[in-house]
């Protein structure tokens, strides 16, 4: 018998197909209907309310654990000022 994180007792999905819909969802600009259709692809039929409900569930746990991994930022920027010639006036 398969041993199962306990965040996914009770899941009849394998943990590595829900961790990798909330990643698709988190981490690329997709929608709930484009990450079902590429759990289509490989195979698992899934519906988007499903997929909502994971991100719900993981997300915050995802994030938790993730978190100290992740280089720290500093708070300031700079943005570069640009001017472009446009029909011969700069802007």
């Amino acid at each position: 018998m398969i041993t199962r994180p306990a965040i996914f007792k009770w899941r009849q999905t394998e943990p590595g197909l829900i961790l990798c819909a909330v990643r698709w969802y988190l981490r690329y600009s997709l929608s709930l209907r484009d990450v079902e259709e590429l759990l289509e692809e490989r195979g698992l039929n899934v519906d988007h309310t499903t997929v909502w409900r994971w991100v719900q569930d993981y997300g915050p746990e995802l994030e938790q654990r993730l978190r100290r991994h992740l280089k720290p930022t500093n708070k300031s920027w700079r943005v570069d000022e640009t001017y472009v010639r446009v029909k011969g006036r700069w802007s």
